[in-house]
């Protein structure tokens, strides 16, 4: 079996967009001359032959972005769909937005990248798993991945999970409250650690004990919410002041089964939630929320890889900070004495 494009890109140390620029020879003004000469030895060494009819297909662009999400009816991406379609616009591509049912599930991504539909591809993600990365290693067509950096994938724009969560905390510290739960997103996720270590270093720097049972997992779904709150509740004991989610939609989930429970909000518990959406200022009572930057980051992640495509040097990797606290009904100090 004949050498990749991806494997040249490897042997050199390069990703495979700046490998197939230089072979296209689109890149001599933007690409060092030693790094070229990598690329070109790496050619001779694994004596690679693009296949002709590939390369021909490759150079006809579709001027049209791919996007994969893992969730349709997230406020969150829908707030990054927007950001990516106004940049993609202003570029003259157009956006094509696929979904895919399980986080390993890579043949959607197959589909998009085989076939020469798009020039590109935005890869919106909660998580990435080994298979996925791999497989995003080794395509030809730029990549760049929303709402997380993954190992291996070069170009990514995500959000500072760890000082949303901080803030989300420290409000809650503020108000007088310690015993904080903290709703936390899918097992193993890069937004999960990121999240939980800001929600324990702003614990710590107060020096309060970290209590691994307010630490439940909801994942990122209203319906993981209810069901760990509901588990929260029915173990008895002691209950929190205060609950930290993860998402508005998880947040909107706990506050469901506190209020069906007969436990006030926030005169018994507060609840806050990271990003914002419409639907927060609408709840009952409306949420507290730190206000996440989604819009932006689709649009910056478009415009990444869309100068990828152009061979325009581009920064790989951006953290973009949280807006903003913004303050609703949903989180007050807690009763005297609680």
């Amino acid at each position: 079996m004949g050498h990749t494009l991806a494997d040249v890109a490897r042997a050199a140390g390069v990703d495979t967009s700046t490998a197939s620029r230089v072979l296209r020879g689109e890149s001599s003004q933007r690409v060092k001359p030693e790094t070229r000469e990598r690329i070109l030895q790496a050619v001779r060494d694994l004596d690679y032959r693009p296949n002709a009819v590939a390369k021909a297909l490759r150079l006809a662009r579709s001027s049209t972005i791919g996007m994969v999400l893992p969730q349709l009816n997230n406020p969150v991406f829908s707030e990054v769909i927007a950001g990516a379609e106004a940049a993609t616009s202003e570029r003259g591509y157009s956006l094509l937005i696929s979904y895919r049912t399980a986080v390993s599930d890579t043949d959607v991504y197959r589909r998009l990248t085989h076939t020469n539909r798009i020039d590109g591809l935005l890869v919106a993600s909660f998580d990435a798993d080994e298979e996925l990365v791999a497989f995003l290693k080794d395509t030809d067509v730029p990549v760049v991945m929303i709402n997380r950096l993954a190992a291996g994938v070069a170009h990514g724009v995500a959000l500072n999970g760890r000082r949303a969560a901080e803030m989300a905390t420290n409000h809650l510290l503020d108000l007088g409250h310690r015993r904080i739960a903290h709703l936390a997103g899918r097992q193993g996720g890069f937004n999960r650690r990121e999240r939980l270590e800001g929600y324990q270093a702003a614990l710590q720097a107060r020096g309060i004990p970290l209590d691994d049972s307010l630490v439940l997992t909801a994942g990122y779904t209203a319906e993981g919410a209810i069901e760990a709150t509901r588990a929260l509740i029915a173990r008895g004991g002691s209950l929190p002041t205060a609950i930290f989610a993860a998402t508005v939609l998880t947040a909107a989930g706990a506050i469901r089964v506190l209020l069906e429970s007969g436990i006030r909000v926030p005169e018994d518990i507060s609840v806050i939630g990271l990003h914002d959406a419409e639907f927060a200022a609408i709840l009952y009572p409306p949420l507290t929320t730190v206000k996440m930057p989604n819009l932006s980051m689709g649009s910056l992640a478009a415009r990444m890889v869309i100068d990828l495509i152009d061979g325009t040097v581009t920064e790989p990797r951006v953290m973009l900070e949280p807006e903003e606290l913004v303050l609703r009904a949903s989180t007050a100090p807690p009763r005297p004495g609680a």
